[in-house]
Parts: structure tokens; sequence; C-alpha cells
């Protein structure tokens, strides 16, 4: 692609930017949401500030060995003695009574996660009944881990997920911290999952095939969670989400003028897939990680033209083929 082209796309991007978005559907099925399902979710945070003894932690430690065994990582520890001993000494660390205070504060209840969180799971073992419920345990990590999702337990770094304009705040670029807030909890929890299901072929290096797997991804996420925005699935604001859909046709152009869906080389596909606050590549204004958004767009077009179903579409490895018969077009400008 020469530098006039790549010119006239960026100006068409700066130019163009205006409506259009992924139209937004919600409507739960009740008989999905009617099938009984028991959710174990433990405050784990409020028990471990509570303990003033290294025998306290020796009792928590026993009482949730999942916990122990996974996060903690206890086999890691020359015994359970030192454990306990680190364990005592951070959560008296007056820097971490204060953020746990902060994150009590925000979450005193957090019955609407547990629910929303509930109706998730449903919707999982509706499509996959062999999905098996994990225990959920809220912490507060010091900033160490945001999300633990196994097939046994889920531990949710509450401090992660205070509000943007809490003092409190992780270490991480301003554009990423953003999307770590209450309503992005339950579709980072549902798209960790949905990587158990996503089959892939190890050998299909391309940037198609990293395209396909995360238009997998947010398609289950989004079919798991059908009144979820998003917004809270792929982490866009409103207004890049509707600026990308307003310029679709530039994007697609850059991405087919560029022979890009059939890249190998990392740092080249890491441009277009990886986290960034813009896709420099294309426009200082377009949101980053726009290969991951272009894939989604033809995993959707997969679905509704191919009419398959979610464990179909998880399960098919071709990432090709998946391309092929998406009969993918982008959609011109409102």
């Amino acid at each position: 692609m020469n530098k006039l082209s790549l010119l006239g796309i960026g100006c068409a991007l700066l130019l163009f930017f205006s409506c259009g978005s992924r139209k937004e559907t919600c409507e739960l099925d009740s008989d999905i949401l009617s099938q009984d399902l028991d959710l174990e979710v433990v405050r784990l945070e409020q028990e471990f500030f509570d303990a003033e003894t290294q025998e306290d932690f020796q009792y928590l430690l026993e009482k949730y060995p999942e916990f122990t065994k996974i996060y903690l990582q206890a086999d890691l520890y020359n015994s359970i003695d030192s454990l306990t001993s680190d364990l005592l000494e951070i959560h008296q660390d007056s820097a971490m009574q204060v953020l746990n205070d902060s994150v009590q504060t925000v979450y005193q209840d957090f019955s609407d996660v547990e629910e929303e969180l509930k109706n998730a799971f449903k919707y999982i073992r509706h499509y996959f009944p062999d999905f098996q419920v994990p225990k959920v345990y809220t912490f507060v990590s010091g900033f160490n881990s945001d999300l633990v999702v196994t097939e046994e337990l889920i531990v949710i770094g509450l401090d992660y997920f205070l509000p943007a304009s809490h003092s409190f705040q992780p270490e991480l670029p301003r554009y990423m911290a953003e999307r770590y807030e209450k309503a992005y909890i339950v579709p980072m929890i549902v798209t960790a999952i949905s990587s158990r299901y996503n089959q892939t072929k190890p050998a299909d290096n391309t940037m198609l095939a990293e395209m396909i797997y995360y238009g997998k991804s947010y398609h289950f996420t989004k079919a798991i969670l059908p009144c979820t925005s998003d917004q809270f699935i792929i982490g866009y604001t409103p207004n890049q989400i509707a600026e990308s859909f307003a310029n679709e046709e530039y994007i697609w152009a850059h991405f087919v003028e560029n022979e890009l869906l059939y890249e190998t080389n990392p740092f080249e596909i890491r441009k277009y897939m990886g986290e960034a606050p813009f896709t420099d590549a294309i426009s200082t204004v377009a949101p980053g990680r726009l290969g991951r958004w272009l894939g989604w767009n033809i995993v959707d077009d997969y679905v509704f033209n191919q009419e398959v179903t979610l464990p179909e579409l998880m399960q098919n490895k071709n990432a090709e083929e998946i391309f092929r018969q998406s009969g993918y077009r982008p959609r011109p400008p409102a």
C-alpha cells in the first residue's frame, strides 16, 4: 500500500467518524434462568482482614484449601508457617488496611455482581451441560492479581475494580485501568471461561487465526451475557464503538490492501491485536486491538449466515473456514 493510500485512509478515519454500533438486544431466556444452580461466593478478604494471629491464618488456609493451593500457591513456600507469617504481615500493614476499607465501602453489597454471575453460569451450562460451577472468592490482593479463573475456583481481586475516580488505582496505563470497574467483572470472567471451549489449530499463527480466536471469544461472551453492552465485553467506550463501525470500510481496506490477514510476523500482529491506546498503523484516533474487533464482526457474520450453534462455533478450529463462510463485508457508513 502506498503512502498516498495510507494518508487517504487516515484522513477518512479523521473526517468520517460518526454514528454506528452493533445493535444491542436484551432478552434473557426465562427457561434458561429457571434452572437450578448453586453458586457459592465467599467474601474472603473480610475473613482475612479479621484474622489477628498466625493461628487464625492457619485456620483459614485449612478452611479454604483450593484458595490456598491455587491462588496463594502454598507449594512454593518452605512451610505453612512461612506463608501464614507473610499473610499476617501483609494484612496488618496500614496501607493494606486502608485499601481494604475502601473496597468494603464500594463493595458493601456484592449481590448485583453475584446475580449477574449466577445468570451467566446458567447460560454457560445451557450451552455446555458439562460446565461445573466454580467456587467464587473475593479478595484484596494489594494490586497483585485482578482475576484468577480456573475450573475449580474464581478469585476476584476487588481492589482492581474500584471506580476509576478512586484514589487507589492499579499500576496500569490509563486506557486499561478504565476497564477495571464493577461492570467489567462478569464479562471478564465469562471471556476467560470461553478459552476452555475455544478450539484452535496451534500450527496456524496467522493474524486471521488470532482475529477469529478473539472474535469467537467475544461472541461467546455476548451470547452468555446478551444484556451486557459491547463496551464491557471488548473494553471500548461507546464513542469508540460508534467510530469503529462508522469506519469499518476503511479499517477493512487497510487490512486487505496491506495483506494483513495472513501475516505471521508477531511484531506486525501485535500492532493490531495487542493492548495499545490506539492502532497507530491505521490512525491515532482508531482504538487499539482493532484486529480483535474486526474478528468479532467476522465471527458474528459467520454465525448468522451459517446458522451454527454456540458449541459448534467454539469447536470449529478452522479460522480460514470461518472467514470464508462468514460472507463478511464491512457495513457502509450510516
